[in-house]
């Protein structure tokens, strides 16, 4: 229901597909703009229909692919969804906001994010839920016990490849939602499913960043210059 009403959000769904490049850990469209989102494949996964050809293929037909239960082909259709949104808000780091709302609060993590310590600095509790959990994390199935009870949730925005971001926004119904990282659709609809704060990037340098995604980037930190944090509130 979420991704069918954010493409069906797109004003235009009919752009040409100029690149597509498949990182180890980053994927990347280019149509009207560069859109982004993590490459949730595995060794074993299944090659995405129309391998080799994927420009060839449209925007709608790689925009269908969000739905797929193949993570690979889903991550190329969300990063065709984000090509197509002309990102708007504020120049700003989602952690600044997490901070200020965050004092000797409880906050959950869906998702393992750098500058986790400055948070634990000022909050009164934080969690952090990983599927591939680091030390000190909690495994992701912990969300249906620990997000009712936190104050302020902050999700991945890649939990769309995987199919779980609309879940756990019913889940955090009442708490100050962020919804964050390069993956993250910057479009109002999310706010309709109950995020406060989206925060995305829009891309500044899409050849150095197709580059950089198809030569082994993987670190946000690594795409410094080529993209702009932006922030949008509901």
């Amino acid at each position: 229901m979420l991704i069918d009403d954010l493409i069906a959000s797109l004003p235009d769904k009919e752009c040409k597909v100029r690149e597509v490049r498949v990182g180890y850990l980053w994927i990347g469209v280019v149509t009207k703009h560069c859109g982004l989102a993590k490459n949730y494949g595995g060794p074993y996964t299944p090659a995405p229909e129309g391998f080799g050809n994927l420009e060839k293929l449209g925007c709608s037909k790689l925009l269908s692919y969000a739905k797929s239960w193949n993570f690979l082909e889903a991550g190329i259709g969300i990063a065709t969804l984000n090509s197509l949104i002309d990102v708007r808000g504020k120049r700003k780091n989602a952690f600044d906001i997490i901070r200020e709302v965050g004092r000797n609060k409880r906050i959950v993590m869906v998702g393992h994010f750098p500058d986790i310590k400055d948070l634990q600095r000022v909050a009164k509790e934080v969690w952090v839920l990983e599927r591939n959990p680091q030390p000190g994390d909690l495994p992701d199935t912990a969300a249906e016990y620990l997000i009712p009870r936190a104050d302020i949730v902050a999700i991945t925005g890649s939990a769309i490849i995987n199919k779980s971001l609309e879940r756990l926004l019913e889940l955090s119904r009442g708490k100050f939602t962020v919804i964050m990282g390069p993956s993250t659709p910057m479009s109002e609809v999310l706010f309709d499913y109950g995020a406060d704060v989206l925060a995305g990037v829009r891309v500044k340098d899409p050849a150095s960043v197709m580059r950089k995604i198809s030569q082994g980037g993987g670190m946000v930190s690594q795409l410094k210059g080529d993209v702009e944090f932006r922030i949008m509130e509901k």
